[in-house]
C-alpha cells in the first residue's frame, strides 16, 4: 500500500472505532437505518473509494477497499452493508454505462449527495436472475418498466437504483437490460423496511415499479445487463467476504478479551488449553478468508479475472464467521446469550452474509 492508502486506512479504522461502533448497539436495538453516518462518511470520502478520481471519487486500490469494509464491518455491520450496496450501484454504471449516465450519477454518489441501490433480486427470482419477471417494454418515451424487485438493501432510502429487466422476454439471461431509476420517478414505490434478523440498521425493501424511463436511463446495450451485473457481484462478493471477515475479527477479539478477563477459580480461562485451541482454531480460519479475499481483490487490482477467487472467498468466508461467531459465543458461555454482550449482536449479524439474503 502506498503511504496515502495507509493514511486513508488509518482514518477510517478510528472512524469506524470513535463514531460507528459507540452508536453499533442502539442503532442495532432501535432498528433505524443508519442515516447518522451518511454525512460523516461524505466527508471522509468513503462514498467514493471504488470509482476513479475522473469520476469524483478516490480510487483505492481492491485491497485497500476490503480491508475499509473489514474495519467498517466489525465496528458497525448495518453500516457497512448500506455501503456496499451504494458500491454495487455505483460499480454497475461504472462497468456498464456509457459517459452520459456515468456524468449524471457517479460524482454526485461519490460524494456522498445520492446514495445507490442495485435491484436485481426478485420474489422469485434470487441466485437464478434469469427467471426474473421484471420487464422494461419499448415504447415512444422510452420504456415502460413494470416489476417487483425484493430484499433490495438501501431501496427505500436511496437517491436513485439501478434496476435490471427483461427487454426481451424469451432470450433468457440475454434478454436482461439495465436501467437507473431516480427516486421521484413517477410508477416507483417502497414497501415498508423488512423486519430483518440482523442488519437491523442496513433497511432491505420490496421495490415496486410501473415507470416510463427515457431511454437515456438505460445502462450500456439492450441484452447487455446480465454480464454488468455478474461483473458487479464479481466485486461485491469481495465485499462480502470483507464484511464476513470484520464480524469473524470483532467476535475473535472479544472472545480473547473475555477468556483474559473470566476467571475460573483463581486462573482466567484464557490458560485452559481446550480454549486455546478454539481460539487458534478461529484465528486460523480467519486468516485463510482473508488470504482468499486478499488474492480475488489482487487479481481484480491488476484487471485479471477474478470470478472464480471472488466466490471462493465468499463461501469460505460466510462459512468461517458462522463458526468464529460460534465458538466465541461458547467461550463466553451463558454471558453470550445475553444482550448485554456483543456477541448475541455479533451472531445475528453475520447471518444475512452467511445465507446471501441481502444480496445475490
Amino acid at each position: 500500500m502506498s503511504e496515502e492508502e495507509n493514511i486513508m486506512l488509518d482514518y477510517i479504522y478510528r472512524f469506524a472505532n470513535d463514531v460507528l461502533a459507540p452508536a453499533a448497539a442502539e442503532i442495532d436495538e432501535q432498528a433505524v437505518f443508519v442515516s447518522r453516518h451518511l454525512q460523516p462518511m461524505a466527508e471522509l470520502g468513503l462514498f467514493g473509494i471504488n470509482l476513479p478520481e475522473k469520476w469524483g471519487g478516490i480510487d483505492l486500490h481492491p485491497e485497500v477497499i476490503f480491508e475499509a469494509v473489514a474495519s467498517i464491518t466489525g465496528a458497525c455491520a448495518s453500516t457497512a452493508s448500506m455501503l456496499t450496496a451504494h458500491f454495487l450501484a455505483t460499480d454497475a454504471i461504472l462497468i456498464g454505462a456509457e459517459d452520459n449516465l456515468r456524468v449524471r450519477y457517479l460524482p454526485d454518489a461519490a460524494t456522498g449527495k445520492k446514495l445507490g441501490a442495485f435491484g436485481l433480486t426478485e420474489p422469485g427470482a434470487g441466485s437464478n436472475p434469469a427467471d426474473m419477471t421484471t420487464r422494461a417494454v419499448r415504447t415512444e418515451d422510452g420504456y415502460h418498466l413494470k416489476g417487483v424487485k425484493h430484499f433490495i438493501s438501501n431501496g427505500g432510502e436511496a437517491d436513485f437504483i439501478v434496476v435490471f429487466a427483461k427487454t426481451d422476454m424469451d432470450a433468457g439471461h440475454r434478454g436482461i437490460s439495465a436501467f437507473v431509476v431516480d427516486r421521484d420517478t413517477a410508477g416507483f414505490s417502497s414497501g415498508p423496511a423488512e423486519h430483518t434478523m440482523g442488519l437491523k440498521g442496513g433497511h432491505v425493501f420490496e421495490l415496486s415499479f410501473d415507470c416510463i424511463l427515457a431511454e437515456q436511463n438505460r445502462i450500456g446495450a439492450e441484452g447487455s445487463g446480465f454480464r454488468t451485473a455478474m461483473k458487479t457481484l464479481d466485486n461485491g462478493r469481495i465485499e462480502v467476504a470483507a464484511m464476513c471477515v470484520g464480524i469473524a475479527q470483532a467476535a475473535l477479539d472479544a472472545a480473547c478479551l473475555w477468556s483474559k478477563q473470566r476467571k475460573v477459580g483463581d486462573a482466567p480461562i484464557a490458560r485452559f488449553q481446550g480454549l486455546q485451541w478454539m481460539l487458534a482454531d478461529m484465528a486460523t480460519e480467519l486468516q485463510a478468508s482473508r488470504l482468499l479475499a486478499l488474492d480475488a481483490a489482487s487479481k481484480r487490482g491488476k484487471g485479471e479475472r477474478f470470478s472464480q477467487e471472488a466466490a471462493m472467498a465468499k463461501l469460505h468466508a460466510s462459512e468461517m464467521a458462522a463458526r468464529v461467531t460460534d465458538a466465541a459465543l461458547q467461550i463466553h458461555g451463558g454471558y453470550g446469550f445475553s444482550r448485554d454482550m456483543p456477541l448475541e449482536r455479533e451472531t445475528r449479524r453475520r447471518m444475512p452474509c452467511h445465507r446471501c439474503v441481502v444480496r445475490p
